[in-house]
Order: C-alpha cells, then structure tokens, then sequence
C-alpha cells in the first residue's frame, strides 16, 4: 500500500478498497492488468473494520463471517484468519421474559430441548421450519434465484409458519440480519442466507473482521491500494483527486458505498440504505458462557453477544465484551436505557458494566425490497463502471460476487484476455 500520488493510474482505477473494490482489483490482476486502488480512507476494508481500543478489538457494526459462501471459499486463506465460531443457532428472550433456544439438531443434538412443541413453537411449526430448512439447505440453489420473489414476511407465511413464531423468533432475528423490523427484504435473499447459515459456521476472526479486507489487500502487488486518496470526480481520462491532481486510466470502476457513488456517477440509482448502532460494553465476567446470539422478542435492541466467548482477543484477560445492536443510530441516554434493558435480556446485573465504546456505521446495508434482482450489470458508461453489495446483495458473498463481475465486464470491454 502506497500513499497517493499523482500521473498514471495503469490500466484500470479502482475507487474504493471495500471489499467489492478489492475483489474486482484481485481478478483484474490476475487476468494481467495493471490496477491501482485508491482509497479515502488510512485503511481497508470500508465498513468492514477493526478498532483497537484499550485492549479491545471493536468491529464497526456486529459483524459475522460465513464460511459457507461460494466467494468466500474461492478467495480466501481461512485458517490464516483463525475463525472462533459462533454457536449455531440463537437464543430468544421471549415476550413472556423466558429464555429459549432455537438449536440446530443437526449439529447441537443434545442444545434442542426448546425445540419440543409447547416451548417455543408448536409441532406444525416444527414440522414447517423443518421442511423449509431442509429445501433451502440440500435444494440448489438456482431455482431459488429464479422463483417469484415476494417478501420475507410473506415467504415465512407461505411456508407454513404461524405469525406467533414469527413474532417470537423470526422477526427479531431476522432484524438483526436484514437491519429492518418489517420483514419486507426480498424472500429470495431471506432464503439464500438461510441457506448459508444451515450451510457455513458463522465465525469471528481472532483479529477482528478487519482482518477478512487485510488479506485481500495483501495478496495485491505491493502499490497497488493507495490509502489517503480521496477522489473527488471521474473525469474524461480517469480521476480527479481530491485536493488536486488527476489519475488516467483505461477504465474507472467506482466501488464505493452507494452514496459516494452517485455522487461520482450522476444519475445512477441507488437503494435506500440501513444505518446500525453497536454499542461495546465490558464486563467483568461474561453474562453468557457461550458464543451465542441473543435476540430479543419486544424488539428492544436487534442482537447481542458476548463476542469474547468466541473469540477471547476481543477482550484484555479478566474481562468480557458485550456487543449490542440497535437500529438507526445513537440517541441521549440510549446507554442508560439499553443497559437496564441488557440486565433483563441477561438476566444479571449491569451496574458493574462498562460502556467502552459506540459504533455507528451510516448506509450498514442496502434496503432490499422484493422484488430485488441478485444480480445486475457494472457497466454504466464506455469507460465506467459500478460495484458493491448494493449492486448484488448486502452481504460479503453480495459484495465480492459484484467485484467479481465488474472484474469480468472491465475485461470483456477492453477485449479480455491477459496482457503482459
């Protein structure tokens, strides 16, 4: 990684060192074409970060990696990122104020007890969840991508489930997932996550998920990501720099968030976006004694997780962290009241908490409304072209995947094959 400069950007400029930017970077050179990275920010990886902070390691955002997805497997060295998982499945502080889990009896047999009709769902939900968990697991994946799209919320009816393990389970898990309460996200994209979580193992890298965007980025030729390099407009032979200076190159493919990009590219479209809260507390000893999500039915935050129970560098030894979620961003007194709401979801006392630090990460996710297409083209102009989760899906696969096909779609436009 380089800091910026100025003259000629080679064969292709890549806006943007978020994942899709880097992606996109990694197949263009591999195809031979000469890539710079410029990037506004001093570090990889966009939203996908880590802050050290007195011994901490803070995610921006509660941030899970899915090993089960196909970009994910292609691209990269998994045991070099030393995943911790979480548990599989999620416990639900219901609305009556119990606790249960929803187990995967796959691969926690003896975690299913909740499972037994009358707890958390009764048997025709049993039988319903089985079935689709079932189809969406061992089913390919093509004729989901193909299918009528409609909402989750409608694809959860349609399946058999009843609103009452709706309300208790899907709908405050799902929030966590989708970064909304109305479960109006695309059924297609409901069911490919569904498959990867029945699929993968959600992890956390020992290092933090800023680690997943380093090793992208250190696989690059030395140079090429170019930190501290704010662009400010495309211009007929590149880029203009912000500060003053212009890049040229071949082509210019913008992959940063959508917001940036319709500001670079006039009159793209661009979803509506999702903006989250993490707020990071230390304990002195962990409330839960297990690496697992925790929902909550009255909606009162998204998620929470004792993060250093998967992971114990998350935390300096004799200590715990707790991550929690909640919509939108920081309001006055949101720590007052999510800590007594905490003490409840915890069952224990949170007087002795320490509130470390907030996150708040603008535009976390795209809005993705059915009908929402998996896919879409990267080419906006002769020489430009567009990447990103919002361009795919909001997720790593979403991200990647997109990086991939501007990759693609640059080559096919200047000819393809590999240059020397």
């Amino acid at each position: 990684m380089t800091a910026p400069g100025n003259g000629g950007g080679g064969d292709v400029l890549v806006v943007g060192a978020g994942l899709a930017g880097l992606a996109c970077a990694t197949d263009l050179v591999a195809a031979g074409r000469s890539v710079q990275v410029l990037e506004a920010s001093e570090v990889v990886g966009g939203r996908m970060r880590t802050d050290r902070v007195d011994g901490f390691l803070l995610d921006h955002g509660f941030q899970v990696f899915n090993t089960s997805y196909p970009q994910v497997r292609r691209r990269f060295d998994l045991p070099a990122l030393r995943l911790c998982p979480l548990t599989p499945g999620a416990l639900v502080r219901t609305s009556d104020g119990g606790l249960r889990r929803l187990a995967d009896p796959t691969r926690q047999p003896g975690s299913c007890a909740d499972l037994m009709p009358g707890r958390l769902m009764s048997a025709r939900d049993l039988l319903a969840l089985g079935v689709l968990s079932a189809r969406d697991m061992l089913a390919p994946a093509r004729p989901v991508k193909g299918a009528r799209d409609t909402t989750t919320l409608t694809a959860l009816a349609d399946a058999g489930l009843s609103p009452e393990l709706v309300e208790e389970f899907f709908r405050p898990f799902l929030s966590g997932v989708f970064l909304e309460e109305e479960l109006e996200t695309s059924a297609r994209f409901f069911h490919l996550v569904w498959r990867s979580m029945l699929r993968g193992t959600q992890c956390l890298p020992r290092s933090g998920i800023g680690a997943v965007p380093q090793q992208l980025a250190a696989a690059l030729p030395p140079g090429t990501v170019r930190l501290g390099t704010p662009v400010s407009a495309l211009t007929d032979d590149g880029v203009a720099l912000d500060g003053g200076g212009e890049l040229s190159a071949d082509r210019v493919v913008v992959a940063t968030g959508p917001e940036v990009a319709a500001q670079l590219l006039p009159g793209l479209e661009v979803p509506a976006t999702r903006t989250v809260t993490t707020h990071y507390h230390a304990a002195p000893r962990p409330p839960l004694n297990e690496p697992t999500v925790l929902v909550d039915a009255q909606r009162r935050f998204l998620n929470t997780c004792v993060v250093s129970q998967a992971a114990s560098s998350y935390a300096p030894e004799g200590r715990a962290l707790v991550a929690t979620s909640v919509l939108g961003g920081d309001g006055p007194e949101q720590d007052a009241v999510l800590r007594g709401t905490l003490a409840h979801a915890y069952g224990t006392d949170t007087g002795g908490w320490e509130h470390i630090a907030v996150r708040t990460v603008p535009g976390a996710l795209p809005a993705m409304p059915a009908p929402w297409p998996l896919t879409r083209t990267t080419r906006v102009g002769v020489r430009r072209f567009v990447c990103g989760d919002y361009r795919a899906t909001g997720s790593v696969q979403g991200a990647l995947a997109s990086g991939s096909r501007a990759a693609r779609e640059v080559l096919a436009a200047s000819g393809g094959g590999r240059r020397r």
